[in-house]
């Protein structure tokens, strides 16, 4: 007997389920923030049952990094083939992603997430598919000789969007337009001309 293969159909009823649930998991999360977010009201709200949910994602923090990692999904990683610009559209669009309802309660809940070991991995997973699709921006520019191959992509990222979440996090200032290319000149030409 010859074993058929499943496929499954792009766009199909799983497709439509999960993007359901997602919709429910970010709606939920903006309006009772993390404190009151509960599976059971996203089960209810995209009309499946909870233990599908729990079937899909295992965990009640699996579903709320799958719901970030999908809203941040238009966060673009520039390539216009300029390392400053790269760094200046994707600080902006960060900076104006952050600005936003969405982006905000984001912030605030990757923030005050727990530290339990399923709350930390899933935190873990999220910034680590953000920064490797990022860090993307670094190696063409050290590929295209823009920076000299010692430079560490990761540590770059991190210097440039760091600002920003301290902006929005800590002091809850707004990111004034002017600053993601202020950012970039200081990280790329540093602080201080040379002597």
């Amino acid at each position: 007997m010859v074993e058929q293969e499943v496929r499954r159909r792009p766009g199909g009823r799983s497709a439509r389920v999960r993007a359901s649930v997602l919709e429910a998991a970010l709606e939920l999360l903006l309006a009772h923030h993390l404190e009151g977010f509960r599976v059971a009201d996203v089960a209810d709200r995209a009309g499946v049952h909870e233990t599908s949910i729990y079937r899909r994602w295992g965990t009640r923090e699996n579903l709320l990094i799958d719901a970030l990692l999908d809203a941040t999904e238009g966060l673009r990683v520039p390539d216009t083939g300029s390392l400053r610009d790269d760094l200046t559209a994707y600080a902006q669009d960060l900076a104006d992603f952050l600005a936003t309802p969405v982006g905000h309660a984001l912030e605030r809940t990757l923030a005050v997430a727990g530290d339990d070991p399923d709350t930390r991995a899933a935190r873990d997973r999220y910034w680590a598919s953000r920064s490797e699709r990022s860090q993307q921006m670094v190696v063409r520019a050290i590929e295209r000789g823009e920076l000299p191959d010692t430079v560490d992509p990761r540590l770059l990222i991190e210097m440039l969007v760091s600002p920003v979440h301290f902006r929005v996090l800590l002091t809850r200032e707004p990111v004034d337009p002017a600053m993601p290319a202020r950012l970039v000149d200081a990280l790329l030409d540093g602080a201080v001309s040379p002597r």
